[in-house]
């Protein structure tokens, strides 16, 4: 695929047409700068499953930010570029989080596993409740946005108004607390 053709004169550019949404603008887009994204991406990303997701977001990013390109400070072509390798930066970030899983061996038995471990290392949901119930009420609510609605910490602290780095030391300390609160119970009653 060829890149953008130079536009001089009065000879309007492919990102200003798709900031303006004319129609084929993006079409065109897509075909001028393909390549580019797509091998800016591969170089970051494999699979090639996960390559073209990364590639559909540049040019979703692209159909979204086509006005804030500047020919003053780069050529269409650069302005691409860089958000194909921001993206693509992101996508190592946000991977590079991603807890490494090991794939379940063939004829693993959950309910067998189950069974070997020792009846008195499970807790029980009673258990867990009467731990949570010991915890601040304020600490409770934060469980509660977090844990069972899902909630991340900064719409936590958006919807309490609490400072975002409260709102983690408080789940913390909370996990702390009801750990501490989970083992005492389970020796107490050994």
């Amino acid at each position: 695929m060829a890149l953008a053709k130079s536009h001089q004169g009065n000879e309007p550019g492919i990102l200003p047409r798709v900031a303006r949404r004319e129609a084929q603008a993006m079409r065109e887009c897509i075909d001028a700068f393909g390549g580019l994204v797509w091998s800016i991406a591969r170089r970051f990303v494999k699979p090639d499953s996960e390559t073209e997701d990364v590639v559909q977001e540049v040019f979703t990013e692209l159909w979204q930010k086509a006005g804030r390109f500047d020919s003053s400070r780069a050529s269409e072509a650069t302005f691409v570029g860089l958000i194909a390798r921001g993206r693509s930066i992101d996508w190592l970030r946000k991977r590079s989080r991603r807890p490494m899983l090991e794939p379940i061996a063939d004829g693993f038995d959950v309910a067998e596993a189950d069974s070997n471990r020792n009846p008195s290392s499970r807790i029980g949901a009673e258990e867990i409740q009467a731990a949570l119930r010991n915890l601040p009420s304020d600490t409770r609510e934060l469980f509660l946005l977090h844990f069972e609605q899902g909630k991340t910490h900064p719409e936590i602290a958006s919807e309490t108004g609490l400072p975002l780095g409260t709102v983690k030391t408080k789940l913390r300390r909370g996990l702390v607390e009801l750990r501490s609160a989970m083992r005492q119970e389970r020796t107490a009653s050994a």
